[in-house]
């Protein structure tokens, strides 16, 4: 991996790095929730970057070494007012924001237009970026991901009480945390629990706050539905989705796939809410065919 330097970006500092030739067409990687860029794992970016394609991934806004934000939300209360109809209360940012960051991001390497591809919450920004800045995006990925519809995607009561769980107090509490979670929603016997602990102790080292994580679940809460946008964007895509998916259930990529027009749509059977090492090939092979589709 090159140096990993701040870039100025959308009124906010993102962290990021970035591996293969500038030259190449650009893959833009944007992770889920609370999840720091080290979730995309070096083996799996250099695996892209071994197709052709110039890799970049980052730190959301905060998570891990971009900016951090310091306001309070409520998020139960914005689950449940979005649950029945009523009025939100303000946000500090929305998926707009974080779609904005992401081309702060694209303008400060230079990059004109990028292949951007996201996994869960940053499918949403991903799909984001192609309704608000289509001139931007060579093509669409979305990945384990959803259109913000309530009818769909939902997680299972399992998956939810793991994601609303109180936060960890320390680095091996979080590392277990992330074998637990992976045992609730993860790829089932396909997970390497290793990797998992490997990466969560390395997101604790790098900056992990359970506030944040809670300001982009207000985000993805507030920032409602985009099927209507998403039914109108001409962006080329590919929707991916595991079928043993139990935090953004199966539908939720369904109904992307069904409303983005002539989206592709890749049930992987046996996928859960995760990479997992096995799947890396199947899924790098889908992602560099479909870019290698919508050359610049």
């Amino acid at each position: 991996m090159a140096a990993m330097p701040l870039a100025p970006a959308n009124g906010i500092d993102v962290f990021y790095d970035e591996v293969g030739d500038r030259t190449d067409p650009t893959i833009l990687l944007i992770s889920g929730l609370g999840s720091q860029m080290v979730a995309w794992d070096a083996e799996f970016c250099a695996g892209l970057a071994g197709r052709g394609f110039h890799v970049v991934r980052f730190d959301n806004r905060d998570v891990g070494m971009s900016t951090r934000f310091d306001a309070r939300v409520d998020v139960l209360g914005l689950l449940r007012a979005r649950a029945a109809g009523e009025p939100l209360l303000p946000v500090p940012y929305l998926l707009g924001d974080m779609a904005g960051d992401a081309v702060g991001l694209l303008d400060h390497l230079g990059v004109e237009r990028a292949h951007v591809l996201g996994v869960s919450m940053g499918g949403m920004i991903a799909q984001t970026v192609a309704i608000a800045h289509p001139a931007r995006v060579l093509s669409l990925t979305s990945i384990m991901s959803t259109t913000g519809d309530l009818d769909v995607g939902a997680p299972t009561s399992d998956a939810s009480r793991s994601l609303l769980s109180p936060p960890a107090r320390t680095r091996e509490e979080y590392q277990d945390a992330a074998v637990r979670n992976a045992g609730v929603w993860g790829s089932p016997g396909l997970f390497d629990v290793d990797r998992l602990r490997r990466v969560a102790g390395e997101s604790w080292d790098r900056g992990y706050d359970p506030s944040g994580t809670a300001r982009q679940l207000a985000a993805i809460t507030a920032s409602g539905s985009r099927s209507g946008a998403l039914a109108r964007i001409a962006v080329p895509t590919l929707v991916i989705h595991g079928t043993a998916d139990t935090l953004v259930q199966p539908s939720g990529g369904e109904r992307t796939a069904e409303v983005i027009p002539d989206a592709k749509l890749l049930m992987i059977e046996g996928m859960g809410h995760d990479l997992a090492p096995p799947l890396w090939p199947t899924v790098i092979d889908a992602i560099a065919a479909h870019a290698a589709e919508h050359a610049p």
